[in-house]
């Protein structure tokens, strides 16, 4: 019913789409061409509210006008050294962005994956130089739910058979204990062999799953007891999307490695960082790990940038204030349809009770015919996490919009 009222102009690039690329997405039918601050047009002029901020790499909002500036400007000039060479900004960016989260030493790279790729690298390395792991016999203990990417190594610490399913053989030196257990985490850290576990402060692939207070503290004991790395996976809930700068923030923990992502360019181009000490940081040597466009000077004058409006912009308390009315203004609605509202700060998710197994589908086209996008999340999830500059009035009339919405669910 809902393609049906696309346009001819939305339905020809859907169709040019669909035939000439892989079909490994299954997007909302709505077809975007510009983006400003918390709202999306698409190629007809309708405006949308962004919902999820493209999975929170666009935390800063759409083309934010600092950011774009930084991107244009160094374009003109530079764009690509590689690694090879020295460029003028790849020191000052990573004296920014060390003393920004107070580590020794950055690693930088380019998507979220290829972080969680150098951390698990990191740590194997660290094992066996530091530890006195025997070579080969490394472990990388995950938390079930977790998603960290879909490269082979992510798929093999992967619970979801979505991911993982018809691509073996899968990593070794990967377990999984399940997420929010410190007793189960303790029993696999007596392992000698474990190097590191990594772990999502908030689980948000898996439905914004909230961990119980303490949990993050509980980890963070128990790395230190078992001489264990401790890998934040803040690709997602950093950068002020929880109300702080870091989710890990919020129960006052360091993890030995940060892995950083997504908004870390603003939502500009693909922009990641793994932080460590030089304990951790300088096992590894020349040769032995990079990225071609890790650490271009593109990157790195988006990425102060990006860092810096966060900051200047006061986002994070921002998020976390308009995330306290979002799910009080979700709890008035009283919908029979909705059973959980959880979050913090704007990374929030309701979880839909219908018997119609497509029902949280149908429900995202009907909030986006009347004007806001989002998207399920293994089946009956849906995120709600709007670029953290939303205001007040804009909560509330995306409020109405979910309200007239959940009529399509009667």
């Amino acid at each position: 019913m809902l393609t049906n009222q696309l346009s001819k102009r939305s339905a020809a690039y859907l169709e040019t789409e669909s035939l000439y690329g892989a079909h490994n997405y299954h997007p909302l039918p709505v077809v975007l061409e510009r983006g400003e601050g918390v709202f999306l047009y698409d190629v007809d002029g309708k405006r949308y509210f962004d919902f999820l901020s493209g999975y929170s790499a666009v935390n800063q909002g759409h083309c934010h006008p600092k950011i774009i500036a930084a991107l244009v400007a160094q374009a003109q000039k530079l764009t690509l050294t590689s690694r090879a060479f020295h460029n003028n900004l790849l020191g000052e960016y990573s004296k920014y962005i060390t003393q920004y989260f107070g580590y020794d030493k950055v690693l930088p790279m380019n998507t979220g994956v290829e972080g969680g790729e150098t951390a698990i690298k990191l740590a194997r390395r660290w094992a066996y130089t530091k530890k006195g792991v025997a070579e080969n016999q490394a472990k990388i203990v995950f938390a079930e739910g977790n998603f960290w990417g879909r490269t082979l190594a992510a798929i093999s610490s992967s619970t979801d058979p979505s991911s993982y399913k018809g691509f073996g053989p899968y990593m070794p030196g990967f377990e999984l204990v399940p997420y929010n257990d410190l007793y189960t985490l303790e029993k696999a850290l007596q392992d000698p062999n474990v190097a590191a576990f990594m772990v999502e402060p908030i689980q948000g692939e898996a439905g914004v799953v909230l961990p119980d207070d303490g949990y993050l503290k509980g980890v963070r004991a128990l790395c230190d007891k078992y001489q264990v790395l401790f890998i934040a996976d803040e690709i997602q809930t950093g950068l002020g999307r929880t109300g702080k700068m870091l989710a890990c923030d919020h129960e006052g923990v360091r993890p030995d490695i940060l892995i950083l992502g997504k908004a870390l360019s603003g939502g500009t181009m693909p922009v990641s960082a793994v932080l460590a000490d030089d304990v951790v940081m300088m096992n590894i040597h020349p040769g032995e790990h990079g990225s071609t466009y890790g650490g271009n000077p593109l990157a790195c004058a988006v990425a102060m940038k990006s860092l810096a409006v966060l900051k200047e912009e006061s986002m994070a308390e921002n998020a976390e204030a308009m995330g306290q009315i979002l799910r009080a203004e979700l709890q008035k609605l009283q919908s029979p349809y909705i059973t959980t509202i959880r979050g913090r700060g704007l990374l929030n998710a309701i979880v839909i009770q219908h018997p119609n197994p497509d029902a949280s589908w149908d429900f995202c086209l009907a909030l986006m015919v009347n004007g806001l996008l989002a998207k399920p999340t293994h089946g009956d999830k849906i995120r709600f996490a709007p670029p953290l500059m939303i205001n007040k009035d804009q909560i509330l009339e995306a409020v109405d919009i979910i309200h007239k919405s959940l009529h399509v669910l009667a």
